[in-house]
This record gives structure tokens, sequence and C-alpha cells, in this order.
């Protein structure tokens, strides 16, 4: 596989299992579908989704965005997988009703997946917590069907100056990188047909803003204009590892 690495400090992935499994405990599991919802529908149909797809969304969470395409993909196989345990138990515990949908935990750096099984693989806000991002999309090339595509959303990243403050409240290391590093990482892994581009989030804005996250309303709204980053690439159909 082009590009080997190391594998990550085992210590890394678990403070981002303790993390988020304290995200889960606190409900923010469930928050995430009505903060990301606007980033992700306009991203879907740029994915050309068809009929029998196998998907894995990496740093699922509580599962929203699996259960969303299980019931749109009724012949297709979602998978979710997510370093949280905790966060793994909430999503089951949500989705039992969808057949074709399962959930697995474990670390990006590690996919507890075969190779060539996926025909795509979305993460939304998940990457630049990973302990080692050319590790995971190595790994998300490796367990992808060739011909499969690889799909990663994020609204922290290095080209938007609007989100450079969030680094400081994380609680956790993570990742701020220039789209093209993003780029050049998939590109490292052997993907082709590499691209970016930016999703506005059109959501509304309040007048008034008094979270942490943002100097002020002002600042969310040009943060929301300069939209998340979105990189995609595919695996080329003859790759035979």
């Amino acid at each position: 596989m082009p590009g080997e690495c190391p594998m990550t400090d085992p210590s890394r992935t678990e403070e981002v299992r303790r993390e988020f499994n304290r995200w889960a405990a606190a409900g923010q599991g469930e928050e995430m579908e009505s903060h990301h919802l606007p980033i992700v529908l306009p991203m879907l149909p740029l994915m050309n989704l068809g009929e029998r797809e196998t998907v894995l969304d990496v740093g699922c969470g509580a599962g929203w965005l699996c259960r969303m395409l299980a019931s749109e993909l009724r012949e297709s196989k979602v998978v979710g997988l997510d370093v949280s345990d905790e966060m793994i138990e909430r999503a089951r515990a949500a989705s039992t009703n969808f057949a074709s949908l399962s959930f697995l935990v474990g670390g990006v750096d590690q996919i507890p997946s075969e190779d060539d099984v996926f025909t795509k693989v979305i993460s939304v806000e998940s990457s630049y917590y990973w302990p080692d991002p050319a590790r995971g999309i190595q790994e998300i090339f490796r367990v992808l069907a060739p011909g499969g595509s690889a799909w990663i959303l994020i609204n922290y990243y290095r080209d938007n100056v609007h989100c450079h403050q969030w680094g400081k409240e994380y609680k956790i290391p993570s990742h701020l990188l220039w789209a093209d590093e993003w780029a050049g990482l998939f590109r490292q892994s052997g993907f082709t047909s590499v691209e970016h581009r930016r999703i506005p989030d059109d959501s509304p804005t309040p007048e008034v803003y008094t979270g942490r996250w943002f100097r002020n309303a002002d600042q969310m709204r040009a943060f929301k204009s300069e939209g998340a980053l979105l990189i995609h690439g595919i695996k080329p159909a003859s790759d035979l590892h």
C-alpha cells in the first residue's frame, strides 16, 4: 500500500476514546445532526450514491447520518465506525429498526474491516481529531473497493481563519491543516481525482452570539460563509495493492 507509516500510538487513540465517551454521556452525539446537517445535505448529491452501495461512516458518533443513509439507500449496507464505545452503544440503541445498518467500535488508524469492502467512505467533522490523519486516510484507502470514493467534510481547517480559535477549546490534540495538505494526504495514500471545495453553511445565524466558539455573531456569519471543507478522491479501479 502506498505511503506506509508507523502504527498510531495507542495512548493517543485511548485519549480520543475517553473524550468522546464524555461527549456521549453529555448527550452531544445526539446534537450533531442539527449542527452538521446544513453542510451534509449539499454534500450528499455530490457523492453519486447508487442503489446498492456499501458505505462506511468514520466517526459516526450516535449514528444520525448512518440512519439517514440507511433510510434513503434501502438496498445498500451502511456501517458506522467510532472509537467511542459509548457513542456506538447509543447508535445501536437508536437504530434497531434498520436491518441493513450496523456499527463497529474502532479507530480509523486500524479499521476493523477486510480490504476492498466499501464503495463509499464518508467522515463528517472527525478527521482533525484523528491521532494520525495520514494513517487514517491510508486505512480508508485500504478498505475501499477499487473504484470507490472517500469523502471527508470538516469545519476546522487552516484556510478558514474564523475557526482557528477553536484549537484552544479542544480537550484533545487536533490537526489544523490547509486544504491542500489534506488533498496531499489523499494523493500520498494512492487516491486519484482528488479535489477539494467549500460548502457554505446557509443556516440562520443569531443576531447575538454568546457562545465560546466565536467572538460574536459577525464572526460566526463569516465562518459559515467561508464554508466547510470537502475533500474527496477515488481509489483507482486497477489498484491491486
